[in-house]
């Protein structure tokens, strides 16, 4: 396509209406469906499907394989792994239509899901949490959370940047990339800006 803003690999197929930020790059053979909204300097891999209603934000990558449903948001900055899937409905049966019982997931600024991971619907993922590669998300994820595992479980907690943060006996982390300070309260991880 000529005149616009973006790049679109000549396999990929795009329903129209959509809407696609400026600088966002659409590799083979992937589909984005009628009524997806994707940012700005997206990067969509290989043989991924975009369903009608889900929101990218700014700078999203998403890797090969991946399939994001109907009820996904995802906010600036987010990284999705190789093969991730997400669902949208709890139980769903071939025979039976829960196409207005599609649950939300939102998946917040800077989180990263590794490859494989499945995250099941109607939960969030907090912001910059890490959820490991083959990781089932059943629950709510706090931000800046490390899970891993099926059933998912929390192993620990990590930095914007990704690194393991080691709290002190008050409470305090550094991250050793950027330096900034985290602080743990009541089992939440808040970044310090002082």
């Amino acid at each position: 396509m000529t005149g616009i803003a973006y790049f679109i690999h000549g396999s990929a197929v795009i329903d129209q209406p959509c809407n696609i930020g400026r600088g966002t790059k659409i590799w083979h053979f992937s589909h984005i469906m009628a009524g997806a909204t994707i940012g700005e300097h997206c990067n969509i891999g290989q043989n991924v499907v975009i369903s009608t209603a889900v929101i990218l934000g700014s700078n999203v990558k998403v890797q090969n394989n991946v399939s994001i449903y109907t009820g996904v948001i995802c906010e600036d900055d987010v990284f999705l792994g190789p093969s991730c899937v997400f669902t949208n409905v709890i139980n769903p049966r071939s025979a039976v239509s829960r196409k207005n019982e599609y649950a939300i997931t939102n998946v917040r600024k800077g989180a990263s899901i590794g490859a494989n991971a499945t995250i099941i619907c109607g939960n969030e993922i907090g912001e910059y949490a890490l959820i490991g590669a083959g990781a089932v998300i059943t629950k709510s994820v706090k931000p800046f959370a490390l899970m891993v595992g099926n059933p998912a479980r929390q192993l620990g907690w990590v930095s914007e940047y990704g690194h393991r943060l080691n709290f002190d006996e008050k409470g305090w982390a550094v991250c050793p990339e950027a330096h900034s300070k985290y602080k743990l309260e009541n089992d939440q991880v808040t970044r310090s800006y002082e």
